[in-house]
């Protein structure tokens, strides 16, 4: 399977990416492995989606990085969950 995921950093912005692993590496974001997220932790996995295939992953974070109004509609779907 191949991941979407969204993680809340400790400034409250959202940070988008896919992988094959979705447990190493949320694990990697948490340890400060990524250049991306390591000065912005602790931080938090709030959503995720699953894909059987690494293109489709790819297409849901190019549409919710590239398009505002993907990205509006899932931070409304998922407002409780970024708000807490």
């Amino acid at each position: 399977m191949f991941y979407m995921y969204v993680l809340k950093l400790k400034d409250g912005k959202l940070y988008i990416g896919y992988s094959n692993n979705l447990q190493r590496r949320v694990k990697e974001h948490t340890n400060g492995e990524s250049k991306f997220t390591k000065n912005f932790r602790p931080l938090e996995l709030v959503y995720y989606e699953a894909y059987k295939f690494k293109e489709d992953a790819q297409k849901r974070e190019r549409s919710l990085k590239q398009f505002k109004g993907s990205y509006g509609h899932l931070k409304k779907r998922i407002q409780k969950s970024i708000d807490k």
